[in-house]
C-alpha cells in the first residue's frame, strides 16, 4: 500500500517562516518582485509593514538593493519566481552578492516543472546548477511545508547568500516540525539495504512511495532527503554507496548540474557504485497540469522503481 499524505504548499511554509524569523530578529526585512500573494510574503507584510518593500518587476534592481541592505546590517529576504530571481539576475548574484559576499536570502518560488500552465518560461529547472557553481552560496531545496518553514528560519544563522527553492502546488507533507533540520545534513526518510534513492523537494514523497511498493516485492530501498544541495552531505552519500551498493537520484531539475551530477562526483571519487538518474532529460518544459507534467517528464515513483530494478539487475 502507498502512504497517505497531508498536502500543503511549500511557498506557504516560506511565508510562515518569514513571520517566525521576523518576530525573532528585528534585522529581517523582506523584498518582493511584484508577486506578494504568489510568494506568500503577504504574511510578513501584514505583520511587519514597515519592514516590507515592494520592488516591482525589476528583479536585477531588487537583488542589488537587497545586497546594499545587507551591507548596512539588515538581513534581507527577497522573493520572486526562481526563473526571475535566479535566471534573470545571474550577474548580480555572481558579482554583487556572491563575490562580496552579501548576507542575502533568496526565496525561489514556482520552481521545477510542476508550475504547470505557466509553461517553459516560468518552469525553472536550472537554478540548482547555476547556484551550486557560484562560490559562497548555500543552496536548499526542502521537501515540504514544514521543512521549508524550518529552512527559512535556519538560513538567518548563515552569514552569506542563501537560496531556498520551493514550488507553487500542494505537495505531500513527509516531515514534521519536530524533525531535526540541519543545513548540510541529509535526512534518512526510510531504511534499506538493497539500493538508495537520494532526492529533494517533492521527489522525496515519490521516493517514499517507491520504497513502499518495492518493499512489497522484497526489495528494501533507503531514501535520503538531500534537502541541502550545497554544502552537500558527502558522508551520507558515501555511506549509502558502501552499505547499499547502488544509487538512484531523483529531482525536479535538469539532469545536468543538479543533484545527480553532484552525487556522481562524490561517488566516483570515494566509492564507485552503479547509478541511475530520474530528472528532466535535457529539455525545456511545457504547459500542462502539474500531475500531467510530472508523468510526461518521468518524475514519478514508477520511474524510480524502474531505475532501481535496472541497477539491481546490474549488481
Amino acid at each position: 500500500m502507498t502512504p497517505e499524505f497531508e498536502w500543503k504548499t511549500t511557498r506557504e511554509g516560506w511565508g510562515h517562516g518569514l513571520v517566525d524569523v521576523g518576530m525573532t530578529f528585528e534585522d529581517v526585512v523582506v523584498l518582493v518582485g511584484d508577486l506578494t500573494g504568489s510568494t506568500n510574503v503577504n504574511f510578513f507584510k501584514e505583520k511587519f509593514p514597515d519592514r516590507f518593500f515592494q520592488m516591482g518587476i525589476a528583479e536585477q534592481n531588487m537583488a542589488n538593493v537587497a545586497a546594499g541592505m545587507s551591507l548596512v546590517g539588515k538581513v534581507p529576504y527577497y522573493a520572486t519566481y526562481s526563473a526571475f530571481g535566479v535566471g534573470r539576475v545571474v550577474d548580480q548574484l555572481r558579482v554583487t552578492s556572491g563575490y562580496t559576499p552579501c548576507n542575502i536570502k533568496i526565496g525561489g518560488a514556482h520552481s521545477g516543472i510542476s508550475v504547470g500552465p505557466d509553461g517553459a518560461t516560468h518552469q525553472m529547472m536550472e537554478d540548482i546548477a547555476i547556484l551550486r557553481a557560484l562560490p559562497n552560496f548555500t543552496v536548499i531545496a526542502p521537501a515540504d511545508y514544514d521543512q521549508t518553514r524550518l529552512a527559512t528560519i535556519a538560513v538567518h544563522e548563515i552569514n552569506g547568500p542563501c537560496y531556498i527553492r520551493f514550488g507553487r502546488e500542494k505537495v505531500p507533507v513527509v516531515t514534521n516540525p519536530a524533525d531535526s533540520f540541519e543545513i548540510g545534513k541529509a535526512q534518512v526518510m526510510a531504511e534499506g539495504d538493497d539500493a538508495t534513492c537520494i532526492a529533494y523537494g517533492q521527489m522525496v514523497s515519490e521516493a517514499l512511495i517507491a520504497h513502499d511498493l518495492l518493499l512489497e516485492e522484497g526489495i528494501t530501498l533507503r531514501v535520503l532527503n538531500m534537502h541541502t544541495l550545497k554544502p552537500l552531505d558527502e558522508d551520507a552519500i558515501i555511506m549509502a554507496a558502501e552499505e547499499t551498493g547502488a544509487i538512484v537520484t531523483a529531482e525536479e531539475h535538469q539532469i545536468y548540474g543538479g543533484l545527480g551530477s553532484a552525487v556522481s562526483q562524490v561517488v566516483c571519487q570515494h566509492y564507485p557504485v552503479p547509478m541511475e538518474y530520474v530528472a528532466v532529460m535535457d529539455r525545456y518544459g511545457r504547459s500542462g497540469k502539474p500531475e500531467e507534467l510530472l508523468d510526461a517528464f518521468g518524475l514519478r515513483h514508477n520511474n524510480i522503481i524502474r531505475k532501481v530494478k535496472k541497477l539491481l539487475d546490474r549488481v
